[in-house]
């Protein structure tokens, strides 16, 4: 009888991890910063019809990246989840705590059983009436949780994105302040990003009951102070 190959568990979560950061940093990095009126999500992204950033709830949004199928599977199921719990019970009782535990324990598990983890960061963001509560749940390919309040940063670049948005970023900033230090967080000094290059959404208390809006190419124009030429608009929206 054959004894199977031994390898470490330790050796093991570690190769996983390696497999899971790698599979990440191949694509493009987001960001997720509070202004005056709620959350401003931003992301780099090329295509017209993939969506990194989307609404889960009334006042909740979901943004990946990473492998596109994985965290698309992930935000269907928060929206299933999201739906029925408001129907059973009531509106107030969609929370993006209780969601993010929910894929939490859905990442975890694959990464700890399964084979193959997956390749993906995701943000459950929230809003509530009152400015300074905003919610931003970070969670990481193995079902790590990061509870951030003032910003988050998703993708292979984190780290040094976020090191250049703390020089930039201010709680009482506008929705165009706001943009305009995300995108020079996500471009560096050495690039610059337009807005055919953007997938930019926000999470707005005053919109009412449903806070969620995605920005067209032309405002984000607007807001960055790129004018668009005459000749015509892009249609709106860009994702990956």
């Amino acid at each position: 009888m054959n004894m199977p190959f031994y390898v470490a568990p330790e050796q093991i979560m570690k190769d996983r991890a390696d497999y899971a950061r790698k599979g990440i940093a191949r694509g493009k990095s987001l960001v997720a910063v509070t202004y005056r009126d709620g959350i401003l999500l931003c992301a780099e992204n090329v295509s017209n019809t993939l969506r990194k950033i989307s609404e889960i709830y009334d006042r909740i949004a979901f943004a990946g990246v990473g492998k596109y199928n994985e965290f698309d599977q992930l935000r269907i199921a928060g929206v299933r989840h999201a739906d029925l719990k408001g129907y059973a019970y009531s509106r107030q009782d969609v929370e993006a705590r209780s969601l993010a535990n929910q894929y939490a324990q859905i990442l975890g598990q694959i990464f700890t059983h399964e084979m193959k983890p997956m390749e993906v960061e995701i943000l459950v963001a929230e809003i509530s009436d009152e400015a300074g509560t905003e919610q931003l749940f970070h969670i990481l390919y193995d079902g790590t949780v990061n509870d951030e309040s003032r910003w988050s940063v998703l993708g292979g670049e984190a780290e040094a994105i976020s090191e250049r948005l703390g020089d930039l970023h201010d709680a009482d900033l506008d929705a165009a302040a706001a943009l305009r230090a995300a995108v020079d967080a996500l471009a560096g000094p050495e690039r610059t990003l337009v807005a055919d290059d953007l997938e930019v959404a926000t999470l707005d208390r005053t919109l009412g009951r449903r806070c969620f809006r995605r920005l067209g190419i032309a405002e984000v124009d607007a807001l960055l102070g790129q004018p668009r030429a005459a000749s015509g608009e892009a249609p709106d929206g860009a994702a990956e």
